[in-house]
């Protein structure tokens, strides 16, 4: 049982998503008793046992449902009936699994250190996100200035990329001092298998963003990810009322992660 909970760290520290299979009620000859465990990653490789067989075929395939939907769910199981028994399970007893997901905590990448990221990154804080931040300006990109950011990197972009471990937990708010540091940010972050990027700017603005990619061969639709511009539609114009914009639009997409594209705002204006 200790292994499998240091599984569970390990999977959380690399950013990997999961579902922890938990047997919680057995009634007659079951494969095991309660409280047994098992681990299942998003790929349906598991680490433990819940009794192998049919049933942990099946118990696998519910998990994978429970990481795509990030919530928990509970399974009944009877190994006495005729499905059972066309599955070539017999046991015979019933049992209810506890399926949980294992969700690694949101970060979110703030790119430019200005004024509005001030205060992305403060309310990102408060909605229970991890804060990054990176501008290649010192004096923007300090500790000091983003106390409560867990990393703060003052280096070129370019310089930073390799740094940044981002996954389908990440968010990526793109928000530099100007149309060149939000284009290579931007032409670096669709690469990646962020959940959510959004971008600030114009529609002209996006719209020469978008064609320079597509110049240098970056297809339409990889760009279809993107919110541009950033942000719910609220009327948002000071920096603090943008930041609540843009926070706001990523909860929207923290909360729908099966139809992220679905959510209200703007993706893929320009």
């Amino acid at each position: 049982m200790a292994d499998l909970y240091e599984e569970i760290v390990k999977l959380k520290a690399e950013g990997g998503s999961a579902a922890v299979a938990t047997i919680i009620g057995a009634e007659g000859s079951t494969p095991r008793e309660t409280g047994a465990k098992m681990v299942v990653r998003e790929d349906g490789t598991i680490f433990g046992t819940i009794g192998g067989g049919c049933l942990e075929g099946q118990v696998i395939e519910d998990a994978v449902k429970v990481i795509r939907e990030e919530k928990p769910r509970i399974f009944h199981h009877d190994l006495t009936g005729t499905e059972a028994t066309g599955a070539g399970m017999i046991c015979g007893g019933v049992l209810d699994i506890y399926i949980e997901p294992i969700i690694p905590t949101p970060t979110v990448f703030i790119f430019g250190g200005g004024h509005i990221s001030l205060f992305v990154s403060k309310i990102s804080a408060m909605a229970g996100f991890q804060v990054a931040v990176i501008d290649d300006r010192a004096e923007f990109a300090s500790p000091e200035r983003f106390p409560e950011a867990k990393q703060v990197i003052a280096e070129k972009f370019s310089v930073a990329f390799p740094q940044l471990k981002v996954n389908r937990s990440s968010y990526l708010v793109i928000v530099t001092r100007g149309h060149a540091g939000d284009q290579e940010v931007l032409e670096w972050a669709i690469t990646t298998e962020a959940r959510y990027i959004g971008m600030i700017g114009s529609g002209k603005k996006i719209r020469t963003v978008y064609q320079n990619l597509e110049k240098k061969g970056v297809a339409r639709e990889r760009l279809q990810r993107v919110f541009a511009p950033i942000g719910l539609e609220i009327g948002a114009l000071t920096p603090e009322e943008i930041a609540v914009a843009i926070v706001g639009q990523m909860i929207q997409v923290r909360r729908e992660p099966l139809s992220p594209r679905q959510v209200a705002g703007k993706p893929c204006a320009g």
